[in-house]
């Protein structure tokens, strides 16, 4: 059987809204072209895909199983089209890297540096975004490159994921901390009963249970904000242990050790990009760039 990129890009698009109408919207077409495509496809492969229940459609078991087909389909077309278009033009003047917040400044310096030497001629610009709001940005073109938690990511889409490292946190305190001069059997207590700072990055894609310890906790924002008051001896926090690489934490940081200590989080980092020429050479310098700083 032959199938139209019009008929799947409409059957993906009605099973994942349920209606006719919101997948017409979506895809520009009117309601009853969208009907029309469904009942030939249904007509075409003699299957009912989905169960009509006034204005809701919702897929049947046979629609269920083909959706995750199409789905595969469709993306792959799109991917297609994006690097069959990419291959006609030349280098990018310009991008844009969403980054989620605990990655450490000098690693994003270092970064920088590298796309220097490599593209010396291009701009980039820099974002911190939590991995939802990346992925709508590299759908919508507004971000080239996202360097992201990777977590239990099963969605089926056209960019291309590169995993990168795991990122081993690790408890930090300001070096004349009390908590530092507490024995190993006290270490524990003395952390559950301090004030603990955590990355709203780790609750956003669900690392809650391991990042936070302490019931007296606060939620922040930005990693240098964080590094800010653990300097200032306001509080402890699990931070990335790549930040000791870094003179403004090595000056007054310290770390917290618990020989029983196993729930500290360890977060996959991802890459994601589209597939295209342009961004293929770019994606392999900052590989080459963040790589080493990610431990």
């Amino acid at each position: 059987m032959n199938f139209s990129f019009e008929q799947l890009l409409a059957f993906v698009s009605v099973c994942e809204r349920q209606s006719f109408s919101k997948a017409a919207m979506s895809l520009n077409k009117h309601r009853t072209t969208i009907g029309q495509v469904i009942t030939n496809l249904e007509d075409q492969l003699a299957i009912e895909l989905f169960e009509r229940a006034g204005r809701s459609v919702i897929p049947t078991e046979d629609g269920k199983l083909l959706y995750l087909y199409a789905k595969q389909a469709v993306e792959q077309a799109k991917t297609f089209d994006k690097v069959a278009l990419s291959l006609s033009y030349g280098g990018l003047e310009s991008i844009t890297i969403g980054y989620t917040s605990f990655i450490p400044h000098p690693a994003l310096a270092k970064l920088r540096t590298q796309l220097l030497k490599d593209f010396p001629s291009m701009k980039v610009n820099f974002m911190v975004m939590t991995k939802d709001e990346v992925v709508k940005a590299l759908h919508a073109g507004t971000v080239h490159i996202g360097l992201t938690i990777g977590r239990d990511s099963k969605a089926i889409d056209s960019l291309d994921r590169t995993f990168l490292s795991y990122a081993k946190f690790k408890a930090f305190v300001h070096k004349d901390s009390p908590l530092t001069r507490l024995s190993d059997d006290e270490v524990l207590s003395g952390l559950k009963s301090s004030r603990q700072f955590v990355l709203r990055s780790l609750l956003d894609e669900g690392f809650g249970e391991s990042s936070i310890f302490s019931p007296d906790y606060e939620v922040i924002e930005q990693l240098s904000l964080v590094i800010k008051f653990i300097r200032e001896g306001l509080g402890w926090s699990f931070l990335p242990q790549s930040v000791m690489k870094s003179s403004y934490a090595t000056e007054s940081f310290a770390e917290v050790k618990l020989k029983e200590f196993g729930f500290a989080p360890q977060v996959p980092v991802i890459m994601l990009c589209p597939h295209s020429k342009q961004i293929g050479n770019i994606k392999q310098s900052i590989i080459k760039s963040i790589e080493s700083f990610i431990d």
